[in-house]
């Protein structure tokens, strides 16, 4: 009787852990909201939360890429350089070479996956010992170029359907509506297709997902080319709110992709994360961010503030990785 009561409690304390681990960020947002609503009367208004809506969608489509490097342990610090190029480049097609603007988007998206696939090719096919190398240094190509070309200055004057990815349609941000599209179609492809989960099957264990037949290889490349392309898309939107594209743009981006992802459940040492994760750890960074605005606090604090936050959730993944190693 008594071993069966104790095994009831250890059952009771596995539920409510997985319950955390599954719902904490989760929870951890819906105290915030609650919180920042009692200290600021403008914040739960229906302006505000679409002014949040609209702020986070860049940060969510930069964290989907991110979040794909994640899942195979490895990290992409070259999102917002990448981000800076992309945008440049559909700024020449638009605006200097006066060509149609979905070319011109096009052009910006296949920019982000060419960056994003030379940083697959440098991790695969050079073997740099691991991807903090090969995107660190694509962050500082990538931002080099940017400047060069644009003599570091910024191109404006965009066609006005390139502007509307920065509108709104009613209340509602025109990039919060392509962050649901996205979300979809990154959803089927991350649990619906083997590519998608050969992504997690890296992560949990690279060697035997190699020995099991798979081209890691390939996937590690496919995982790279998809954050680069979040990246540009990320950079689309930007230049639709602000009508001009910046070559230091993006700086400090991946900073915020990496905290959105890990805040969201995601883990460093791979194979653990999701899509919905990200966007509640994107939304806690945004939520944070518009409160602290509101509550007429410093952008010194602000930066001290999400520091913390980082820190607290990298800490929260490491114990979490302590008690699965231990089971």
């Amino acid at each position: 009787m008594v071993e069966t009561n104790e095994r009831y409690k250890t059952s009771d304390k596995s539920m409510v852990k997985n319950m955390i681990s599954k719902f904490g960020s989760l929870l951890g947002l819906l105290i915030l909201v609650i919180v920042l609503t009692f200290l600021s009367n403008k914040f739960l208004t229906l302006v505000n939360i679409m002014n949040i809506l609209n702020q986070s969608a860049i940060n969510i489509l930069v964290s989907f890429g991110m979040l794909m490097a994640i899942l195979t342990a490895g990290i992409d610090l070259s999102v917002g350089s990448v981000l800076a190029l992309s945008t440049v480049m559909m700024g020449f097609a638009a605006v200097r070479w006066g060509l149609n603007p979905v070319l011109s988007i096009i052009i910006c998206l296949l920019t982000g996956s060419l960056l994003g696939l030379l940083n697959g090719l440098m991790l695969t096919k050079l073997h740099l010992p691991h991807p903090f190398i090969s995107t660190l240094g694509m962050q500082n190509i990538a931002r080099g170029l940017a400047l060069t070309i644009t003599a570091a200055s910024p191109i404006s004057g965009f066609p006005q359907l390139i502007q509307l990815f920065g509108n709104f349609w009613g209340p509602i941000p025109v990039s919060f509506i392509l962050v649901i599209i996205v979300f979809v179609l990154l959803y089927i492809f991350l649990n619906k297709t083997a590519s998608g989960k050969y992504i997690y099957a890296v992560g949990g264990n690279i060697e035997a997902t190699r020995l099991s037949g798979i081209k890691v290889d390939n996937i590690l490349v496919l995982v790279y080319v998809i954050s680069g392309l979040m990246s540009a898309l990320a950079g689309v939107v930007l230049v639709g709110r602000v009508n001009a594209a910046f070559p230091l743009a993006g700086v400090g981006y991946e900073t915020d992709a990496i905290a959105a992802c890990i805040i969201g459940g995601a883990s460093f040492f791979g194979g653990a994360g999701t899509l919905g994760g990200t966007i509640i750890g994107a939304f806690i960074m945004a939520v944070l961010r518009n409160g602290l605005n509101l509550l007429g606090v410093s952008a010194d604090m602000q930066t001290t503030a999400i520091g913390l936050v980082i820190i607290g959730a990298v800490y929260v993944d490491v114990l979490r990785k302590r008690a699965e190693t231990k089971r």
